[in-house]
């Protein structure tokens, strides 16, 4: 049996897909907060801009952005402040495996 199929019989998210939505389930609850709090302020903070060779990193926020678009569509960034549409649409993006990523 390989990953894919074990994952499909006991239907219970990946790894990959678990810190996705953990991931989107962290972005919700700091935007939801007031613009003076810590979090948020450090979320949006810019530490440097280092030149690095080769392939550029993936950053945080970059990851939330492209799974906000494939849970979401385009206007993910609104459902965001309405905490019961976003608590619904993460769990949707749960059960329908939205956020899944082909293990090979």
């Amino acid at each position: 049996m390989i990953n894919k199929e074990i994952y499909a019989s006991v239907k219970k998210p990946t790894i990959i897909e678990t810190v996705r939505l953990n991931r989107l389930r962290w972005f919700g609850h700091v935007q939801r907060m007031k613009g003076n709090r810590i979090p948020k302020r450090v979320l949006y903070m810019n530490l440097g801009t280092t030149i690095l060779r080769g392939r550029p990193r993936n950053r945080w926020q970059r990851e939330v952005r492209e799974d906000g678009r494939i849970v979401g569509g385009e206007g993910w960034q609104e459902k965001v402040h309405n905490r019961e549409e976003w608590k619904k649409l993460l769990r949707t993006a749960r059960n329908c495996h939205i956020l899944h990523m082909p293990v090979e």
